[in-house]
């Protein structure tokens, strides 16, 4: 065999077998996209879950981080977490939004209308008494809320003066009364029933 059919016949298998990891690479990255794809719609359809569907139908739907999976139309922000470590949805009109982003800041909020928030699939456990507290020490108040609905109120302190913070009244009741992060706990359905060890 001569030198030019080697080169030839080598030359035809290397660009035999550059067309088959280019076809591989599309491939793989065909279902790269599909599977990322998958995954936004499910983080979208755990947003919409918080909520009632004719407010998440038109709703942004938004990760914790800001980054958006949907735009939306109604002025309502769904997220499927609330953050690391607070994998429950939620949903929020632009007043309870304003006011997360005051909390996260660690900054008083200061709302001028009522706002709202749902959250059909619960919440993580917290103190009912202190925001921030992050360890559940014995005697403090702490509840793992069913579904509820939230509700902020302008002068909390004193529009929520009379109203109960204990979370096992039977009633709608105060979260984080006596802060400036005190706001309705209206439960809409029962607490998950505590896993026995």
């Amino acid at each position: 065999m001569n030198a030019i059919l080697v080169r030839r016949l080598v030359m035809k298998r290397t660009s035999v077998q550059m067309i088959a990891f280019s076809c591989a690479a599309l491939v793989l990255s065909s279902a790269a996209l599909a599977s990322d794809k998958d995954a936004a719609e499910a983080r979208i359809a755990r947003a919409m879950s918080a909520g009632p569907a004719q407010i998440t139908a038109g709703a942004k739907i938004m990760e914790h981080d800001g980054t958006v999976l949907r735009e939306g139309s109604n002025g309502w922000t769904c997220m499927p977490s609330m953050g690391p470590g607070m994998d429950f949805p939620m949903c929020n009109d632009p007043a309870w939004m304003e006011f997360m982003q005051a909390f996260a800041a660690r900054k008083a909020p200061n709302p001028t209308r009522v706002g709202v928030s749902y959250m059909f699939a619960g919440d993580a456990p917290v103190n009912n008494d202190d925001p921030f507290d992050t360890t559940q020490d014995p005697g403090e108040p702490w509840v793992t809320e069913g579904p509820h609905v939230m509700v902020i109120v302008p002068n909390a302190e004193t529009m929520l003066k009379d109203m109960t913070n204990d979370p096992n009244a039977g009633v709608p009741y105060v979260m984080f009364k006596n802060t400036p992060y005190a706001h309705i706990m209206i439960p809409i359905g029962p607490r998950a029933t505590p896993k026995e060890k």
